[in-house]
């Protein structure tokens, strides 16, 4: 059983950054989705794959990891780079 950790994401349709400081563990598909017959949607038997964690910092999202056994993978945050502009750039 593997998972990644990670840090959740700014939402992109709102300026807020509600809920950024938390750390994601979210487990890996164990197997592909396939369409359903009847009604053409994707799904699998894998319930581990619509478990998400969240935890307040990475540490005790490895610390969780670590033991019951589950491989996890860290995934750093990428810096955050601001583009600093003025309105008056939009004219140029």
């Amino acid at each position: 059983m593997s998972a990644r950790i990670y840090q959740r994401p700014k939402n992109a349709m709102q300026s807020g950054k509600a809920l950024c400081d938390q750390w994601i563990l979210e487990f890996a598909p164990a197997e592909a989705r396939k369409p359903d017959p009847l009604m053409g949607w994707a799904g699998s038997g894998d319930m581990q794959a619509q478990v998400q964690l969240r935890f307040p910092n990475k540490e005790e999202a490895q610390a969780y990891a670590a033991k019951y056994g589950i491989a996890a993978r860290v995934h750093a945050t990428p810096p955050k780079r601001l583009k600093i502009q003025a309105y008056a750039d939009n004219f140029k």
